[in-house]
């Protein structure tokens, strides 16, 4: 296997252009920008309402059908301000970024009730900077993102906040630099862990920043399809190391696609295994924690009701590693097992994207995927992932939301307790991988 020299371009952070937005979209802040029907989002402009056909705010100013704000800024983590409520109705508001990372559950308002939010949101585009021989900024590289990313809000160079739920009430939002102490988990891995564009699919790296408070930012770099060597020679990683910070967590979870690989040299205990160590020098030589996460349980059940291993060799290989360079290990293989199981063959269908024909406008065949997850599966997931990090004590559970419930995935929450809004995107098209 050919090794990725990454360890010969050590590329320090680069510092941010403060840059702040702080928008009124009632017009009741007479300090912030009032934001009107009119501004729509153009490159030009640099702010703005976003997809028209759901832009429009209500009568009353603030914003009442799903909409989505966009804003211009460079790479970096962004603490966002959103305060939410409406002077004449009552509201219900749900709240993502990006790529549909939820960061804030629907939340109710009274009328003229007013609450403010605070969550922190990591924005990316491809360029990869380093520096010059006289300290500048220079780009040395770009990540080398697939075709179906080309449209994903991750990979532009804006920062969308969708504003969602089924009565939504927002009258400001404030967009600034969040502050250098901000914690940065580094999420690393394949379609189970990827940002989902579209409904009904989603992982758990989407549902991730929704536990954790102002003070951690969560940048998910996985993408659909994805290897741990493929995931290393586009460039993700080379990314990550560009803007990682001493103190922040890096996330591994890969498995799935690489017990696919057929090449000379693959296999678990050689390839892979030989690019997860990299990963930990990567790191480490940072000051980066690398944190390991066995990859999910496909939805593959025996007569008895029981999961069968379909991954190989591929979880013990990343125990083997983790064992030989102690890494923390988050057993997700094994959580996911109980998960399921506890679910049932047939019920844990609800935890996967399972649908009907017709359950969308403009599906027309049935969707039957035991692989992907549904925004209730990714989200107990992310649960676990949750309960992973508290078993190996990672400093970041000290900033845990306070509404945050321990969980145990013999004993999951039921699906109706979810409270997601879908989004007003949808794809019938499985990610990539399997």
């Amino acid at each position: 296997m050919r090794i990725i020299p990454l360890l010969s371009l050590f590329l320090l952070p680069l510092p941010l252009a403060a840059q702040s937005f702080f928008f009124s979209l009632d017009g009741r802040d007479r300090t912030a920008r009032r934001l009107s029907a009119t501004d729509v989002y153009t490159p030009e402009r640099g702010f703005g309402y976003d997809f028209t056909a759901q832009a429009a705010p209500a009568p009353d100013g603030a914003a009442q059908r799903p909409c989505f704000l966009s804003v211009d800024v460079p790479d970096g983590n962004y603490l966002v301000t959103v305060t939410l409520g409406a002077q004449k109705r009552a509201g219900s508001t749900l709240l993502r970024a990006e790529s549909r990372r939820l960061m804030m559950e629907e939340t109710p308002t009274r009328r003229g009730e007013r609450k403010e939010v605070r969550f922190v949101v990591n924005k990316r585009n491809t360029i990869i900077y380093g520096r010059s021989a006289d300290g500048s900024p220079t780009e040395v590289d770009r990540v080398r993102i697939k075709p179906r990313e080309q449209s994903k809000l991750n990979w532009d160079d804006k920062l969308t906040i969708e504003i969602n739920g089924s009565a939504p009430a927002v009258s400001s939002v404030r967009i600034e630099p969040a502050d250098t102490a901000v914690t940065t988990l580094w999420l690393c891995g394949n379609s189970t862990v990827v940002d989902q564009d579209f409904e009904p699919w989603a992982s758990w790296g989407q549902m991730l920043p929704r536990w954790f408070d102002e003070r951690v930012a969560v940048a998910n770099y996985a993408e659909s399809g994805e290897t741990a060597s493929t995931f290393i020679s586009a460039g993700r990683l080379k990314k990550i190391l560009s803007l990682a910070r001493r103190g922040d967590i890096l996330f591994v979870e890969f498995g799935h696609n690489d017990q696919k690989q057929r090449t000379p040299g693959s296999g678990a205990f050689y390839n892979f295994s030989t690019c997860l160590k990299q990963f930990v020098d990567e790191a480490r030589l940072r000051g980066v924690t690398p944190v390991f996460v066995t990859p999910t349980q496909r939805r593959s059940f025996d007569a008895d009701g029981r999961i069968q291993e379909t991954h190989g060799d591929y979880p013990e290989a990343m125990r083997a590693v983790a064992r030989r360079e102690q890494v923390g290990v988050i057993e997700l293989h094994d959580m996911t097992r109980t998960f399921f199981e506890a679910l049932g063959p047939e019920p844990s269908k609800r935890a996967f994207v399972h649908y009907a024909a017709n359950t969308y406008p403009g599906q027309a065949v049935p969707l039957a995927d035991n692989t992907h997850f549904n925004p209730y599966g990714a989200y107990e997931i992310a649960k676990m992932v949750v309960e992973g990090m508290k078993q190996l004590r990672l400093p970041v559970v000290g900033q845990l939301r306070p509404d945050y419930v321990a969980f145990d995935a013999a004993h999951p929450d039921d699906v109706g307790s979810v409270r997601w809004k879908d989004s007003p995107f949808f794809e019938a098209l499985k990610p990539d991988g399997n």
